[in-house]
């Protein structure tokens, strides 16, 4: 069941969707972006037994300020038993988070359909 987002920022929409918190962000994540979204990431991954998906699909921009808040996320659920996933399909990310090894840490899966586990009928993956 999803539910209504909040933008608690400009820069990252926070909405419920399957059991899930999806932290949706959006634009240029650099150092100024970063420190806008830092507070409301940490509310929300900082929950006991939170199960989170950072969802990179909106981004134009991201910096190494972006993947520090991925890898403070990640802690951050981890510390408190829960689940942390994400979403990221644009390939200049990809690299970047390859290089850096944080695929390792945090497999990106390319849609959120995808990590909630929403298969599509056998006709649609086919393309018939």
């Amino acid at each position: 069941m999803r539910q209504e987002s909040a933008s608690p920022t400009r820069h990252l929409r926070v909405r419920h969707d399957r059991g899930h918190t999806v932290l949706e962000f959006h634009g240029e994540i650099d150092i100024a972006s970063a420190a806008e979204i830092a507070p409301h990431l940490d509310r929300e991954t900082g929950r006991p037994g939170a199960r989170v998906v950072l969802d990179l699909g909106g981004i134009e921009f991201f910096d190494c300020s972006g993947l520090r808040l991925l890898h403070r996320a990640r802690g951050q659920v981890l510390d408190g038993g829960g689940q942390v996933h994400l979403v990221c399909a644009h390939p200049l990310t990809l690299r970047m988070l390859r290089i850096t090894g944080l695929t390792r840490l945090l497999p990106p899966r390319p849609t959120l359909d995808e990590v909630l586990g929403v298969s599509l009928p056998a006709a649609r993956r086919t393309g018939r």
